[in-house]
């Protein structure tokens, strides 16, 4: 394998649970969650907060549109830490392992601005990246290549020397397809065992 010189971690699924419907779930109860998600498309409203807009313009601008969701739509704001929620333990100490170690690492996640800092607070190891490629703030989003080309140019990183973790197949392909070493993430035990095969950690650090 060759020299991994920076680990890029995705956030959501991979550090942080990004799973509202389970909120939603456990405070309106699943008849409800799944009419509101339909009738209103929050999920692809959604993409425009990763996209750069403002997560309360939008809920603003959505309110008045679905008044009878009005409750639903304020909790995707005001909720904001309990849909982001909660954190992926493992995921957690592999991610605090290679910063003690001193390996660079960045995050290159579609993250709101607004809403990115409010994780940071409840969640500090969002802190110990030595870059943050926020989605929200570039305004671009993966799996768009410009993303990838962004980070590249920035960093002065060559593909080759990042090693990057995501739980979509498509972000994985775009990155792929720039040359980056990608592992497609569906579980920290399997993004544990590639760490420790990249040299990055040792098993006993892994765990």
């Amino acid at each position: 394998m060759g020299q991994i010189d920076v680990v890029v971690f995705d956030i959501g699924n991979v550090l942080i649970k990004w799973q509202p419907e389970d909120f939603y779930d456990s405070v309106v109860g699943e008849a409800r969650r799944r009419a509101f998600f339909t009738d209103t498309n929050i999920h692809k409203h959604h993409e425009a907060i990763d996209a750069g807009a403002s997560l309360p313009g939008m809920i603003d601008h959505l309110v008045p549109q679905h008044p009878e969701y009005e409750r639903e739509l304020r909790m995707w704001n005001d909720n904001w830490n309990d849909l982001a929620a909660p954190a992926i333990p493992h995921s957690v100490r592999l991610l605090n392992a290679l910063a003690d170690k001193g390996v660079t690492l960045f995050t290159l996640t579609n993250f709101g601005h607004d809403n990115f800092p409010r994780s940071q607070a409840v969640y500090p190891f969002l802190n110990r990246f030595d870059r943050e490629y926020v989605s929200g703030r570039i305004k671009l989003i993966k799996p768009d290549p410009a993303i990838y080309a962004h980070v590249e140019t920035d960093s002065g990183i060559a593909p080759e020397r990042m090693l990057f973790a995501d739980d979509r197949a498509e972000n994985i392909a775009a990155a792929a397809a720039r040359g980056w070493n990608t592992h497609h993430f569906t579980e920290p035990q399997a993004w544990a065992d590639r760490l420790v095969a990249e040299g990055l950690l040792t098993q006993e650090e892994a765990t």
